[in-house]
Order: structure tokens, then sequence, then C-alpha cells
């Protein structure tokens, strides 16, 4: 089965790069057998469709604006992600929906698709991701 691990964000926004940030600790704390891609998807957009050629499963990692406590972690799957990004409001937020749609018309669409992620506490211009964030971290790795 190949699964790719895609990271999404941006990490100029502090905790809005928490997808991007995970795939780099990810890449750099674990080896991952050659089905298993990692990807940082940063704000690609609709450049990400590609990525998805003959991916079974499909992990989105990204920051979630779900209302609870930040650092709060979460999981979609089946219907949820849909769900989630109609829901979601952010910087790439448009392009993974527009990428996810195209897959579904083109029969690119992964069989399983799962969005992990955390409650940001701060959405503010930075690098580094907030204390919450950073608190939680290494739970969502």
């Amino acid at each position: 089965m190949s699964i790719l691990i895609l990271g999404v964000g941006n990490i100029l926004l502090s905790d809005e790069g928490l997808g991007v940030r995970v795939v780099e600790l990810l890449k750099e704390n674990y080896i991952f057998p050659d089905n298993v891609k990692l990807l940082d998807g940063g704000t690609l957009g609709i450049d990400l469709l590609y990525f998805l050629e003959g991916i079974e499963k499909l992990i989105v990692v990204d920051a979630i604006l779900g209302g609870k406590a930040p650092g709060t972690l979460y999981k979609f799957s089946g219907a949820e992600v849909e769900a989630y990004f109609k829901g979601k409001v952010s910087a790439h937020e448009v392009g993974i929906q527009e990428v996810l749609g195209i897959a579904q018309l083109t029969g690119k669409y992964p069989k399983e698709v799962v969005v992990i992620g955390m409650e940001p506490q701060s959405l503010e211009i930075s690098l580094e991701l907030s204390p919450a964030v950073k608190d939680n971290l290494q739970k969502l790795v």
C-alpha cells in the first residue's frame, strides 16, 4: 500500500505551519519503509495533485480550528474529512479542497484519507510554534 504523509500550512504564521513542522520532525527522527512518502506540502494548493498519483492512503497533517483548547489533538476519516475541509478557513484550505475534489473526478482519490492535527494557539506572524502546540507536538507525531 502506498502511503503519503502530507504536512500542510504556512510556517510564517506560527501554528498554521504545524503540518510542515510535523513532517520535518518525522523526516529527522524516523525511518519509514519505501511505501511511505513524506511531503512538505506547505501552501502548494492545486500543485499537490501531482503527488497523489498512485497513493492509496493519504494522511494530511494540519492545524485544525475545532474550537477546543489549544493543543487539542484531532483525527478525521471517511465522511468527516469532507466536512472538515468544507468548514475550514486558512491560507491553504481552498487548495487542498480543490485537490481532493479534482482527485475524485480524475480517479486519483486515495482509497483512504485521514486528517490529523492540533488546535492552534497562535496564528500570528512567527516562525515558532506556540507553547501549547510545542508541548503536545510529540503526542501528535
